[in-house]
């Protein structure tokens, strides 16, 4: 074969670059010798002690120090030899290694052949027992690895892989697991072969199991992994919709939302399912569907006119206190405002929000400009009554609640003053406080927006950097001109479409309505600039539209200087 020819030329050449050539000639023509006694017993030790060498594995050859070739031992060559022979096997045999694993891993997508149901139940039970995301994997490992030497029939099921994964990340949930430690755990070689085969088996999974995955790998990988997976998840899932229950819609697009993974068909239909089985859905998961769609800013148009629909009449609303909130206010004698019960028309399910759930909802609501509706009404009346209860400007969950809130009830004044459903004072007073608290709300500047704010000095013109509007800051504002320039960073957009992520849209567009002339500067067109001179040329041109006459002589000016000065 042309490898062999090859990897023999090879060997050969580094045999003669490092001297060994002689070596190689005294052990193929060295006359033959009558073995006496002595070597007779010692032909064991040697054996023996060739035998360890061979074993030995952290041979470096570059370590080794340089001998003399014609002095040189037998054995001692033979041993060396070996060692480089063994050194060089990497390299000569990389392709055979591709071809071999190339086999393997397509061994290992055949699990879906005759299986037995009771090594399908052991395995499960294996996996649902294991207490931590290390053993969970380790169970998983180990049966894929027999499969792959031959195990028939295969104890791997579809509902068996999705489990793996889903426990996986529960465990890592369990104990808090540090982001860096999931996606170390995640770059395994066990962990990308287990997500493989998920992806093989995703088209026999059920609803449930589709959704396990996608919730898992966005627990697992976060925003930063599983690209292509979760397309292929979305790809999925849209063939099954119709099978989905509320907890699945719920999760799935929860997943798709935490990772920032935008998916517009998949999202379409996802509403048009949710909308169809309303009356099954929990409170939480109305909150986290509602909050996964503006997350993403995409259209929900049936969701929520069937929540319209259901709700239209309501004759109670029942919000109540997360069961840690009330156990931290009972501790500090804050009084518990009293409970209200919703119930739409005859038929249709009673809600229970507590505090943060209701927060949530009324932003989805927000983000998607979907104010004027009825269930919306009935949630903010809701969230009134929280005047009840102080609202601590102490506490995380507070803060986050009142930040929230603070910017729906803004939003109400400025787009909707007409619905009248703005916070009375003193509650709007307490909210504002608390969300405007600077412990949980310092705001991180990134290297991106710091090269744009270097050279936005040299325009010329008077920014303000980090200005406050309402409850927001602005990376860079003209105040006197009331121009902002926001600086969006990757957080700001959908990983795989580049679409603006709907916290982005909620600002523009107050800050729009709210009579400021608004610049984006996105960092995909900034990559795309070499050097500063083009960026500053790009900054010019994009501000001419923007800024007045005056500011306008301003640049021109200022880019009389610079050619001046060049």
């Amino acid at each position: 074969m042309d490898w062999c020819v090859r990897a023999r030329r090879v060997a050969l050449k580094s045999i003669e670059a490092r001297g060994l050539t002689p070596a190689m000639e005294n052990l193929i023509t060295r006359k033959k010798k009558k073995k006496n006694k002595k070597e007779l017993s010692n032909k064991d030790k040697l054996s023996k002690k060739n035998k360890v060498m061979e074993e030995d594995s952290d041979y470096d050859s570059d370590d080794e120090e340089e001998t003399n070739t014609e002095d040189i031992n037998p054995v001692d060559d033979t041993i060396h030899l070996r060692r480089t022979v063994r050194m060089m096997a990497d390299g000569m045999f990389e392709e055979r290694k591709e071809q071999t694993m190339e086999t393997f891993v397509q061994r290992l997508s055949q699990f879906s052949g005759p299986s037995d149901r009771r090594k399908e139940i052991n395995l499960n039970k294996a996996i649902v027992d294991a207490q931590t995301a290390e053993e969970v994997l380790e169970v998983a490992a180990e049966t894929i690895m027999a499969v792959g030497k031959g195990l028939s029939p295969s104890p791997l099921s579809p509902l068996n892989i999705a489990t793996a994964l889903h426990r996986i990340a529960k465990n890592m949930e369990k104990v808090s697991m540090m982001r860096t430690r999931r996606l170390a755990f995640a770059r395994q070689r066990e962990m990308s072969m287990l997500v493989g085969i998920a992806m093989t088996a995703l088209p026999e999974c059920s609803a449930q199991g589709i959704s396990n995955i996608a919730w898992a790998l966005s627990k697992i990988g976060g925003e930063l992994l599983y690209l292509s997976e979760m397309d292929r998840v979305a790809e999925v899932a849209l063939t099954k919709v119709g099978e989905f229950n509320s907890q699945n819609v719920a999760n799935l697009a929860g997943a798709f939302a935490s990772m920032q993974h935008s998916a517009p068909n998949l999202f379409s239909e996802l509403s048009k399912r949710a909308a169809n089985i309303i009356h099954t859905f929990q409170e939480q998961e109305l909150a986290q569907v509602l909050w996964a769609f503006a997350s993403l800013f995409e259209p929900a148009d049936p969701l929520l006119e069937s929540l319209d629909n259901v709700y239209k009449d309501v004759t109670q609303f029942k919000c109540c206190l997360d069961k840690e909130t009330s156990n931290r206010n009972e501790e500090k004698g804050m009084e518990i405002y009293k409970d209200y019960e919703m119930e739409g028309v005859l038929g249709s399910p009673s809600l229970e929000f507590n505090r943060d759930q209701l927060g949530n909802i009324a932003w989805s609501y927000t983000v998607l400009g979907q104010m004027d509706r009825i269930f919306f009404s009935q949630v903010w009346k809701a969230l009134s009554h929280f005047e009840e209860q102080r609202i601590s400007e102490q506490y995380r969950e507070d803060i986050m609640f009142s930040s929230q809130v603070y910017l729906v009830n803004q939003c109400l004044k400025v787009e909707y003053p007409h619905l009248q459903l703005s916070l009375r004072s003193e509650l709007e007073e307490k909210i504002s406080r608390a969300g405007k608290t600077k412990r949980f709300s310092q705001k991180m500047t990134s290297s991106f927006q710091k090269e744009v704010a270097r050279l936005l000095v040299s325009t010329g013109l008077n920014w303000v950097r980090e200005y406050a509007v309402d409850g927001y800051t602005l990376d860079a504002a003209l105040v006197d001109q009331k121009v902002a320039m926001e600086i969006d960073g990757p957080t700001h957009f959908s990983r795989n479409s580049g679409v603006p992520l709907g916290h982005t849209m909620l600002k523009r567009r107050y800050i729009t309505t709210a009579g400021w002339k608004l610049i984006s500067v996105s960092h995909q067109e900034w990559e795309e600039l070499k050097g500063g001179f083009e960026q500053l040329d790009y900054l010019r041109k994009i501000l001419e539209d923007h800024v007045g006459e005056g500011s306008s002589n301003a640049l021109q000016e200022q880019e009389k200087v610079e050619v001046l000065s060049d």
